[in-house]
């Protein structure tokens, strides 16, 4: 296969996903904002939030997935459930205190350490320019916390590290569907009954809090940024290694930062349009092409690397982190 060939092939399919990745993105980012928004001023508390966003966007994706495939049965499964649920409830008790953008970095870097992790462990090898692209856009992001912004309250920040493993875990699942958005709302229906405890001790102890205001913003974050947001990413994870997703999602923290900005009042600077600049830089070397010959016995299952042909992880795009198969 020519040069040219094997790069309009990988070009073809990047743009396949490349679109719907952003808007996947773009609606985690939103989740950080609608989130902050409900819990900064108390405008509920985290578990009639979390009920609500469950609830909204099981109901949503139900819809839809009726709507597309009528006779398509409610996928899923109870450990993809218990993970949404984990990832869903912690990171709303964490964004009581955290901000917007400095949440999202610490949920996002949990998120690529798990999949960078159990990709490793399934055997993926990284390529130099992978691993260049990946650190520059994570110092980046590190730098989001340096000079000029505050350390996180400690036990918050833990709290949202739990919560990205969760969604990491959540991700990897993902990619053993073959039907995305029969699983995503099977996922978020069976994940129904698991607020009900926590629920429970809250209006036991008169800790409940709802505001219309409240309610608002987490339909939003049930409807849009969650049920929109996860069904378009399980379709894209399917499409891509766990590096690739892991570092994509590195760019989550700065659109969540740049959307607080204009939402949250926080001051713009200098700093933060270079570190943005940089983060999307890195995800941008990550995810370019690699520019090697093929032979043509091993086309379209194989990537050049360290002067040998390494079989991609595309090939085994089916498998979770257990290489477990629903």
């Amino acid at each position: 296969m020519s040069d040219e060939t094997t790069h309009a092939v990988a070009g073809a399919g990047r743009a396949g996903w490349l679109l719907p990745a952003i808007l996947s993105l773009l609606a985690f980012a939103a989740n950080s904002i609608f989130c902050r928004l409900a819990l900064m001023h108390g405008d509920i508390d985290p578990e009639s939030f979390t009920a609500l966003r469950l609830f909204s966007g099981g109901v949503f994706l139900l819809c839809l997935a009726r709507l597309r495939t009528p006779s398509q049965a409610i996928g899923g499964s109870w450990k993809g459930s218990l993970s949404l649920f984990i990832y869903a409830y912690l990171f709303s008790i964490a964004y009581v205190e955290l901000g917007a953008g400095v949440g999202a970095l610490i949920l996002f870097g949990a998120v690529q350490v798990t999949m960078f992790l159990c990709g490793w462990l399934r055997g993926e090898r990284f390529q130099p320019r992978v691993m260049f692209g990946m650190l520059a856009a994570f110092a980046g992001l590190l730098a989001l916390l340096l000079p000029g912004a505050d350390a996180p309250p400690l036990d918050s920040a833990l709290i949202m590290v739990a919560s990205g493993a969760a969604w990491g875990v959540y991700s990897l699942i993902g990619k053993g569907s073959a039907n995305p958005l029969a699983d995503t709302a099977g996922n978020f229906l069976r994940s129904l009954p698991l607020p009900l405890l926590p629920l429970l001790i809250v209006i036991v102890h008169g800790g409940l809090h709802i505001s219309p205001a409240g309610v608002l913003y987490a339909l939003g974050s049930g409807v849009l940024a969650s049920g929109v947001g996860y069904a378009i990413w399980y379709q894209v994870v399917r499409q891509i290694s766990s590096h690739q997703a892991a570092t994509l999602q590195l760019s989550v923290p700065v659109i969540a930062s740049l959307v607080g900005v204009l939402l949250l009042g926080e001051p713009i600077s200098l700093r933060l349009t270079l570190i943005s600049i940089i983060v999307l830089a890195g995800v941008g070397v990550a995810l370019m092409p690699a520019r090697s010959r093929l032979p043509s016995s091993d086309k379209g299952d194989a990537i050049a690397g360290g002067g040998k042909i390494l079989r991609s992880p595309l090939g085994n795009r089916g498998k979770d982190c257990s290489a477990h198969r629903r």
